[in-house]
Order: C-alpha cells, then sequence, then structure tokens
C-alpha cells in the first residue's frame, strides 16, 4: 500500500508544478513560494520532492529548462511548460476533478444514504 500512498502523492505534486508553470517559466525557489503563497502556508513543498520531481517532468518532455539569473542576481535553472506538458496539465485536472468528485461521493454517505 505505500507504493500506492507515494505515486498518488507524486502525481499531486507533478500537478501542482504543471499548473504553477502554466502561469509562466519559473526556477524552483519561486514554485515553492507561489505555492506557498497560494496556500496560505498549508502546503510546504521540499527541495528533496521538489527538484526529482522537475526532473521527472523534464524527462517526460512536459517541462523544459534553461540557464538564467534570479531576481536575487544569482545563476538559476528556469522550468517552463512545454506544449506536451499543456495538454498533460488538462488532462490531470480533468482526472483530479473526477477523483475528488468520487471521493465526495463516498464522503457525503451516511447509514440513511449508503447503498447496501
Amino acid at each position: 500500500m505505500p507504493t500506492t500512498e507515494v505515486e498518488l502523492l507524486q502525481g499531486t505534486l507533478d500537478l501542482l508544478i504543471l499548473k504553477t508553470l502554466s502561469l509562466g517559466p519559473r526556477h524552483g525557489a519561486a514554485v515553492v513560494r507561489w505555492l506557498e503563497q497560494v496556500t496560505e502556508g498549508a502546503l510546504v513543498v521540499e527541495e528533496g520532492s521538489l527538484y526529482p520531481a522537475l526532473h521527472r517532468l523534464e524527462r517526460k518532455t512536459w517541462v523544459s529548462s534553461e540557464w538564467g539569473v534570479s531576481e536575487h542576481n544569482r545563476r538559476v535553472r528556469f522550468y517552463a511548460l512545454t506544449p506536451e506538458g499543456r495538454e498533460q496539465l488538462l488532462a490531470q485536472m480533468e482526472d483530479f476533478r473526477r477523483l475528488v468528485r468520487l471521493v465526495t461521493r463516498v464522503l457525503v454517505q451516511s447509514p440513511a444514504t449508503a447503498p447496501r
């Protein structure tokens, strides 16, 4: 069972990264910062999870990267969504919406409404 949980978490992180990059190219720290801002600090992505996910997305050709200079004048790698990544984002968003609907359907069941 733990393998399934890790795959689900990785898939969710991939979706969040793809969505973040759909708003424009960013370096890793900017991806983390944006996710923290949007979730009001409730979601903190550690570097140990972020960079393996970015590299995985790059291997799948959903994300591209190039070296650039950050707002603090540091050399950093900027990641951008590719056309394939944009297609994948749309597909994953629909899959995630469907999953949320199904889980919600289960969670709202009460003894009186649950099928037997």
